[in-house]
């Protein structure tokens, strides 16, 4: 799927034959700066396995989109019981420094590094003219960048111990799965994922509530990590943020998990399915599904900092995405389960 909430697996395979970006494109590049690398050394590599879990009861709730909002072809309806039994899942998505602690320990390279290439932001790109490959077809305001991973993820001239705490990104759902094993935890279902997202709210547009911005006199408006302005073009950053958050940023939702609106897309286990709902819902309360058995990608949960309501409205808890399972970019990550 090659949209604003991921470039697909076109950024890899459309590269223009190596050749890097000529004048005249349609959205403007930005300044590029040149910075130091940093060491990747990473100490205790061990105690960085997940980041600290939260307990969540056992519970039923309606899974789906009960507003309408959905887009048809995400599959976001009908809502259906679905009764999930207790687990404990991590209360941030998996940090760079932790994702350093794993390659440190194993020595593992990401698809992303395999490729040589990823996709990132237009306007967050660090990397020289010539390393900058080419626009994503139909979606050009993500770039092909050569060196672009998860341990530079502006490209190559960013490096990941610049903001440790920010989500891991430009992992794909291998390099999860690759994680987990290592760390003795799983990726959730989507099932898991949006009755731990959702905190306990019943129904609800968000993690908080259903309104978006925040009315309290005083408080901080924003809640989560997205797109304010003109996508894709023009970012007010009245969020602070152009791209990723630390990952603690905000605050929790009623269960202790931070940022299941915004931020990055996580990875869940499922097949994704668009018609899948359906046979839920003609099965009456199910018991912790595990997805489909087929599909066209893995589902991504959770929306990103792109997300914009004039484009892609899935920065609320019942939309779903997809991704097939070596697609990596700059705004896609994931938070595992304990086994």
């Amino acid at each position: 799927m090659a949209d604003c909430c991921s470039p697909g697996t076109g950024a890899r395979a459309r590269s223009d034959q190596g050749r890097p970006l000529g004048p005249g494109q349609p959205l403007p590049l930005p300044t590029i700066r040149d910075r130091p690398v940093a060491s990747t050394a990473v100490e205790n590599a061990a105690s960085l396995t997940a980041e600290a879990d939260v307990e969540i009861p056992a519970g039923t709730f309606a899974m789906g989109d009960p507003f309408g909002e959905g887009y048809d072809a995400d599959g976001e309806s009908p809502v259906h019981e679905v009764r999930i039994s207790a687990f404990r899942i991590s209360a941030t998505t998996v940090t760079n420094e932790a994702f350093a602690g794993f390659v440190d320990a194993t020595g593992h390279r990401t698809e992303s590094e395999l490729y040589g290439t990823s996709a990132v932001f237009h306007l967050a790109v660090k990397a020289r003219p010539e390393d900058i490959l080419n626009r994503v077809e139909a979606v050009p305001w993500w770039l092909n960048v050569r060196g672009a991973d998860w341990a530079h993820p502006a490209g190559p001239l960013s490096h990941w111990t610049d903001i440790p705490d920010h989500p891991v990104t430009h992992v794909s759902y291998n390099d999860a799965l690759a994680y987990c094993a290592w760390a003795g935890r799983r990726l959730p279902t989507e099932a898991e994922w949006e009755y731990a997202a959702r905190g306990g709210l019943a129904g609800r547009r968000y993690p908080w509530g259903n309104e978006l911005l925040k009315g309290t006199p005083g408080e901080a408006a924003h809640n989560c990590n997205i797109w304010q302005g003109e996508f894709p073009v023009r970012n007010d950053l009245d969020d602070g943020y152009l791209t990723t958050a630390p990952a603690r940023s905000y605050n929790p939702n009623g269960y202790g998990l931070y940022q299941t609106s915004g931020n990055v897309w996580e990875w869940c286990s499922d097949w994704f399915l668009p018609k899948y709902y359906r046979t839920c819902l003609a099965r009456g309360t199910v018991e912790d599904p595990p997805g489909p058995t087929i599909g066209r990608g893995r589902v991504m949960r959770g929306g990103s900092y792109l997300c914009h309501d004039s484009y892609c409205n899935r920065y609320r808890l019942a939309a779903r995405s997809s991704n097939t399972p070596d697609s990596a970019g700059a705004n896609l990550g994931f938070r595992t389960v304990a086994l």
